[in-house]
């Protein structure tokens, strides 16, 4: 079974699949005849619905009825062949219906011209006479081939029908605040801020802000210190003597040099500690091996270096009046809250997800919305799907995923993904009317540079659709930005915990997994009781509600078939615990590596840029 049949199968369980956005809602097609069909007469009436649907009556008048009845016999006419007939020849409608009963399709143009009706006739009114925008395909309360028993081509009808619309947003309101997005609530856990990062970043501050205080002519000097001096340099010989002058970009008159580990190229400060004002001294330095001019880069050179002035720096507390001379009205408190931000800008983006979920969270709680039933079925239908193509890449086999996908298992599926799908939605639609509020919008540039970024990793001869491609990437960097300004407008509480990668409870899990194959083995339990000891085993470890839900979901079949297949798993199950313990070892090792790389990059690239 491929994935393409995965989803083939699925929209055989419920209807086709929309996006949570009004401009791709299903529209139903309009005919060639809907200049004839009009409801102006009467007009419809509306009564709301709960979950955002709508009971609509359309009124049409007599006119319309015979319009619609005449097309729907001349198009049969055309491809209908009855003895007697040239095919393509106009045929009466009594000879027509006759035609049709005979074939078991009594009334058949009837319910035809009825549905014909409804397919031209219900867009119209929900947008032009309620301004509601239709979701999803409408449906007639009464079906068309019993209301086709009393239908009379030229006499009025009315039909009643049911259809979802895209809902409108209504904010809560909350004391205090004129804008209830503003100021939200919430908790969510990250990793805790580099410290290394940040005292650098605040040392390099204070060093921007050093007093220099005149140091004595027989005062030498110590790290920390500043001189003023002129320079000449040679390139070194093997033997260490002084060879070919440098380039002037190299040597120097009136250089400050500030005597401080890892500012300059090696040799140069370490030469220099102990110096006097009037002190010359030969410094044997090497270049760094990154330096930009490769003539020089790795190479040593000697340095005469003539000192004729020297400070002693101090660098300022950090406190109120130092931050008032970083920026006037500032707080020590606010510099470094200001300054944290600002180094944690890269780190704090993997710890994104985490917070955006915070804010959706809070967010879908000041907001009321109905969200119809259609937007929750499409969407539970793409869970669905890709939970079943998850299970394929797993190694499921197609047989089994065949005997999931069914009408009784995408309802208890549906039911319970509900919930997410709804907070989901009314987030999406949130964000959405924020940034309209707010007038948040993503520059042209920034779409571009994505959309390049992901046809780089397109394969050759892959096609992809660029309008579509280029509208989900505004739209999620549109939702990124969003997300980003009810951030700095928010209140939310960050608890900055180390996870660590225990090996222990990978262990656990393992054993747990093993353990419920052995039991599903050993007799066809209920689908239910499956689902709950999957969920809660998960749950009981990662306290994760989103891997509870497809934990809880992975296995509805019941029977004998599905019994035997997990007999063969539970054969491998011991397989599996050792490589899923492999794996968390491999794990732990590879976050330590990772941490020591990254450690070392960062040391490199300060030394470079210093």
């Amino acid at each position: 079974m491929r994935i393409s049949s995965i989803a083939l199968a699925l929209l055989a369980v419920s209807g086709s699949v929309t996006s949570f956005a009004p401009n791709n809602v299903l529209l139903l097609p309009q005919r060639r005849f809907l200049s004839h069909l009009s409801m102006s007469e009467n007009g419809s009436t509306l009564t709301r619905l709960p979950e955002s649907a709508v009971e609509l009556t359309l009124k049409i008048p007599g006119s319309a009825t015979k319009a619609a009845y005449d097309k729907t016999c001349t198009e049969l006419s055309k491809d209908l062949s009855i003895p007697g007939f040239r095919k393509g020849a106009k045929i009466s409608p009594k000879v027509l219906e006759q035609n049709m009963a005979a074939k078991g399709g009594r009334n058949a143009l009837k319910a035809q011209a009825i549905n014909s009706l409804l397919e031209n006739l219900i867009e119209p009114a929900l947008k032009e006479e309620h301004g509601l925008d239709p979701i999803g395909q409408p449906a007639l309360t009464i079906p068309a081939d019993v209301l086709a028993d009393d239908f009379v081509p030229g006499e009025p009808i009315d039909l009643v029908v049911k259809c979802d619309v895209w809902p409108d947003i209504s904010w809560a309101t909350v004391e205090g605040q004129e804008k209830p997005y503003i100021g939200l609530t919430g908790k969510y856990k990250r990793g805790p801020y580099d410290e290394a990062k940040f005292n650098k970043a605040l040392t390099d501050l204070r060093e921007r802000y050093a007093v220099l205080e005149p140091a004595g002519e027989d005062r030498e000097l110590e790290m920390g210190d500043a001189c003023r001096v002129n320079m000449v340099g040679y390139m070194a010989k093997e033997d260490g003597t002084k060879g070919d002058p440098l380039p002037n970009t190299a040597s120097g008159d009136n250089v400050e040099v500030i005597l401080g580990p890892g500012r300059y190229m090696e040799g140069l400060v370490e030469g220099l500690l102990g110096a006097k004002v009037g002190d010359e001294r030969t410094v044997k330095v090497s270049f760094p091996v990154n330096l930009r001019d490769k003539t020089l880069a790795g190479k040593g050179a000697i340095f005469d270096v003539s000192i004729f002035e020297a400070s002693i720096r101090s660098l300022p507390e950090v406190d109120d009046e130092f931050a008032n001379k970083v920026r006037a009205g500032l707080s020590a408190q606010g510099l470094k809250d200001e300054l944290q931000a600002a180094v944690d800008v890269e780190d704090a983006k993997q710890y994104a997800p985490a917070r955006n979920a915070a804010l959706g969270k809070s967010l879908s709680e000041i907001m009321d919305v109905e969200v119809p039933d259609t937007l929750v079925t499409n969407q539970a239908k793409e869970k669905f799907a890709m939970m079943m193509t998850d299970m394929r890449n797993n190694g499921v086999a197609d047989e089994e995923i065949k005997e999931q996908i069914s009408p009784e298992n995408f309802g208890k599926y549906k039911d319970i993904a509900k919930d997410d799908i709804v907070r989901d939605f009314k987030v999406s639609m949130a964000t959405d009317e924020i940034a309209r509020l707010e007038g948040i919008e993503v520059p042209d540039s920034e779409i571009e540079e994505q959309v390049l970024n992901v046809k780089k990793d397109i394969k050759e001869g892959e096609e992809i659709d660029e309008k579509m491609l280029r509208g989900k990437i505004e739209t999620t960097l549109m939702r990124g930005k969003v997300f980003d300004f009810l951030s700095e407008n928010a209140n939310l509480e960050v608890d900055f915990n180390e996870e660590e990668f225990d090996v222990n409870i990978m262990k656990k899990l393992a054993e747990d997994s093993l353990k419920r194959e052995e039991e599903w083995a050993g007799g066809p339990d209920s689908a239910e009781s499956r689902a709950e000891s999957s969920s809660t085993a998960l749950k009981g470890k990662s306290g994760n509600e989103d891997e509870e839900v497809t934990s809880g979901t992975m296995n509805f079949s019941k029977g004998e078939g599905g019994t035997s297949k997990r007999k063969n798993k539970a054969a491998n199950a011991e397989k599996a615990k050792e490589e899923a313990e492999a794996d968390a070892k491999a794990a732990v090792e590879a976050k330590a590596k990772a941490a020591v790389e990254a450690k070392a990059k960062a040391e490199a690239e300060a030394k470079a840029k210093a």
